[in-house]
């Protein structure tokens, strides 16, 4: 019995080793992924973009409060980016109460974000809660948050779509508002599920949700799915489209990441 006993107490020891390292890696500095992604539709003689695109920040939980959305917005500003983009779930989890703290608190770090061309946002899932309360946070942070809509942003005319996952989105609305602007033609949405609808003539299409599985174990994999097939992490293309799905800056569940650390990409798009 006493063999027993010094054994389960291995395990366990063992046990919270592994979960105090997973944990850490939740809180890591963001991985800096970049791409170039070239555009025919880039218009005539217009200089290169480059867009830090970042999403799934979950405020709110043990592994994002201000103070570390703060420093990671220090990051991101150091990179220089032209523009910002944030695809969506600022909050944690499905409260109300936690989300209008969230919201709160999303404030004054995302204030801080610096880039010539603005920031630009779309909700997720997680924020279908209380919308508004976290829409209004972002505009106090300068953010323009686009719901079905668009809006031109130097060379580009955005799309923001809302979030498929949780059908908010409406694709066509959000086509017919991009289409009448000069520039070249890309999307930002929450779930990256929304790249399969996508009609011709947009060349990339910004997402997040999937924290690109958050745990993705040996053998195993990532224990939980909520996307289609193929569209998990990274760059994906279909077609002419290119979609960029980031790993996001926070979790969503448990507080820990397994090969699949925070991230957030500098996508430059140019012409030929």
């Amino acid at each position: 019995m006493r063999t027993i006993g010094w054994m389960a107490t291995g395990l366990a020891l063992i046990a919270l080793a592994v979960a105090g390292w997973w944990y850490r890696n939740a809180l890591a500095d963001p991985v800096e992924r970049r791409a170039t992604i070239v555009l025919p539709d880039w218009p005539r003689g217009a200089q290169p973009v480059m867009i830090a695109a970042l999403s799934d920040i979950h405020i709110g939980n043990a592994t994002m409060d201000a103070a570390r959305l703060t420093r990671i917005v220090a990051q991101i500003n150091a990179a220089g980016p032209d523009l910002v983009m944030i695809a969506g779930d600022y909050v944690a989890g499905h409260d109300d109460g936690v989300a209008r703290a969230g919201a709160r608190d999303l404030v004054a770090p995302l204030s801080r974000l610096r880039a010539p061309l603005g920031v630009v946002a779309v909700l997720g899932n997680h924020d279908q809660s209380v919308p508004q309360a976290i829409r209004e946070g972002l505009e106090r942070a300068g953010v323009t948050v686009l719901d079905n809509a668009a809006v031109q942003r130097g060379p580009l005319a955005i799309g923001g779509a809302g979030d498929a996952f949780s059908h908010h989105h409406d694709l066509p609305a959000t086509v017919r508002a991009m289409m009448p602007l000069p520039g070249a033609k890309v999307i930002l949405t929450h779930s990256p599920d929304l790249s399969l609808d996508v009609p011709p003539g947009i060349g990339v299409l910004f997402a997040g949700h999937t924290h690109c599985g958050q745990g993705v174990l040996p053998i195993i994999g990532a224990p939980r799915v909520f996307w289609q097939p193929g569209l998990m992490c990274g760059l994906v293309r279909r077609g002419d489209l290119t979609s960029v799905i980031g790993a996001g800056l926070g979790t969503s569940g448990v507080p820990f990441r397994v090969n699949a650390p925070p991230d957030f990409w500098l996508v430059t798009l140019k012409g030929h």
